[in-house]
């Protein structure tokens, strides 16, 4: 059945420009909200779906321009011999190279056949369809597919309303199934004033191929029906027409009571037996209403783990779910960008470091921008740090940024996490310590890619950093925190191992309450308590939780004070959140 070789937006809701080349398979949008990823899939189903009339409005142009027309062309491959018949479509018919992603307003050897169909829409709101040949409209012609042939091509659509797709209507994935049709208008006329069941047995006899075709599928994928399922009178409906047919189970309940997620897998599941007759799917957020483990189902439902050279559906959809991202291939993914009033589908199949990372993080994936840190210390102290000050200022938190935290899990991997990020096109800054370095030359070439790097001072770690900056009264709020979550004991015996000699809390009090140390004395004590902090045995803040709270409780409501007595400090953590707000 066709597939989709290129699609071309114009002017359409917050798309002013995008072309678009999607493969056979599985293509799965991803990007921020409001990219656009929806408004294309509408795009599809507008060309190509089989409509009669659209109603549009002044909101649909861009930025509300009616003086500048919508365009929206899908240009179909892989046709059938119907579509490429000379006599109807001869003018219209036109070549694609795809190796070189080249169209030609000609079909000749070596070259796909393809038709051009495109949508328009101007000033008076009237939508137009027509497909698309230099030399027709050279020569005065113009025309649309035919109707039965839009009905054939046109999409499948799974959305929260899936009731149409669970009757006999015209158009529908069960008329897809099969050419059965149910000549019912005796017995409608009749069931629907008295018996359901007497058409439905009748109904079991003409519809048998795709009931056997939807039994196996709710058995496939698990979805409850209580036994067989049967084509009976929807109780609901008043028309007395083929729309009337929907499924039911065992019990004669309607399965468009099913819930969303049963639904949608459902359909999905249909819908591939449906591929020879109708190959193309759009679905947005495909994962609304599926737990994981159904998540997964439907995508293998869909084909998403067959590796061929010709996949059994052409799959258009979009998610913001990590794990649809770690189920899914880099060939299968997009991602959805625009600059200077043009968007992109960034195509992931040739990054070849990218894949390790989507498995391990999908979810920085689905942000705007990523800060990649060190360790789980660096990512708790940040999301503190943000939970204080969003909630005591009028500043957006960085996630309401799509800022994403990810845990490199040490500076030896931070930078095999940043590089494919960031050739991926995401905006990308890395944190981590100073106590050991990594690779200047690959850090430098993250950094020539555009990436932002902010470390603690030369030398220094992130516990160096707070124990060194902090003033005397926070320095004993940590103590007492770390003895909190750890106990005297363990702490007193971590300054042991590190001092080689007896140290209590008490001799801490005496220098930072009571002020009774040297200068001298009190930086050195501050040194200690580092060390003693990062005791391999048991480090004390070595999670997010316990770094997190430091954040929060101790460092943000300080920072005033900090930016006087450590400014340095102060400014690391001031640079990072204005490049949070793009403003750096």
């Amino acid at each position: 059945m066709a597939r989709i070789r290129k699609i071309e937006i114009q002017n359409f809701r917050g798309i002013k420009s995008l072309e678009w080349y999607p493969s056979n398979g599985i293509n799965c949008l991803i990007g921020h909200g409001d990219s656009g990823k929806s408004t294309l899939l509408d795009a599809i189903d507008m060309c190509i779906g089989a409509r009669r009339n659209i109603n549009f409005y002044d909101t649909d142009f861009y930025n509300l321009d009616v003086e500048n027309p919508i365009s929206i062309t899908v240009t179909l491959g892989s046709l059938s011999d119907d579509l490429k018949n000379i006599d109807t479509y001869g003018d219209y018919l036109r070549g694609f190279d795809s190796k070189n992603k080249n169209i030609e307003d000609e079909p000749r050897r070596g070259l796909e056949t393809i038709l051009s169909v495109n949508l328009s829409v101007g000033a008076d709101l009237d939508p137009v369809w027509s497909l698309l040949s230099d030399r027709a409209q050279a020569r005065g012609l113009s025309r649309n597919l035919n109707w039965a042939d839009r009905v054939r091509l046109s999409p499948t659509r799974i959305g929260n309303i899936s009731d149409y797709n669970l009757s006999w209507k015209k158009g529908s994935i069960l008329n897809k199934l099969s050419d059965e049709t149910a000549d019912a208008s005796l017995e409608l006329a009749t069931a629907a004033r008295n018996v359901r069941t007497e058409f439905g047995e009748s109904a079991q006899k003409q519809l048998g191929k795709a009931l056997d075709a939807v039994k196996s599928t709710t058995d496939e994928l698990g979805i409850p029906t209580g036994g067989d399922v049967k084509a009976m009178l929807d109780a609901h409906s008043i028309s007395f027409s083929s729309g009337v047919i929907s499924l039911h189970d065992a019990n004669g309940v309607p399965l468009k009571n099913l819930g969303v997620g049963s639904t949608r897998l459902l359909i999905a599941g249909l819908q591939r037996k449906a591929a020879e007759s109708s190959s193309v799917l759009l679905v947005d957020e495909f994962e609304y209403g599926l737990e994981p483990h159904r998540i997964i189902k439907f995508l293998d439902s869909l084909g998403a783990k067959e590796h061929k050279v010709q996949p059994p559906l052409q799959v258009f959809m979009t998610t913001h779910s990590p794990t649809a991202l770690r189920e899914l291939s880099k060939e299968q993914l997009y991602i959805l960008r625009h600059d200077d009033d043009k968007h992109h589908c960034i195509y992931f199949g040739e990054k070849d470091d990218v894949q390790g990372t989507i498995r391990r993080f999908p979810e920085a994936f689905l942000g705007s921008a990523i800060l990649v840190c060190e360790g789980a210390s660096e990512v708790g102290f940040i999301r503190g740090l943000d939970q204080y000050r969003s909630k005591t200022t009028n500043s957006p938190s960085i996630h309401a940024l799509g800022v994403c935290l990810v845990d490199a899990g040490g500076v030896d991997n931070i930078y095999k996490r940043a590089l494919p990020l960031i050739n991926a096109g995401y905006r990308v800054a890395v944190l981590r310590d100073d106590d050991k370095s990594p690779c200047e030359e690959v850090e430098r070439s993250f950094i020539d890619r555009g990436g932002r790097v902010f470390s603690w001072q030369k030398g220094h770690s992130i516990e160096d950093a707070i124990f060194l900056s902090v003033p005397d009264n926070e320095i004993i709020q940590i103590l007492d925190y770390a003895m909190e979550i750890h106990g005297e004991e363990l702490i007193e015996d971590h300054f042991k191992t590190v001092l080689r000699k007896q140290f209590s809390i008490n001799d801490f009090d005496e220098l930072f309450i009571r002020n009774k140390g040297t200068d001298e004395e009190r930086l050195n004590a501050r040194k200690w308590i580092s060390a003693a902090s990062k005791t391999k045995s048991t480090p004390w803040f070595k999670n997010v939780s316990a770094m997190e709270y430091i954040g929060r409780e101790i460092i943000a409501p300080n920072l005033v004070k900090i930016a006087r007595s450590a400014p340095r400090f102060y400014q690391k953590i001031s640079k990072f959140f204005s490049w949070a707000e793009n403003n750096a």
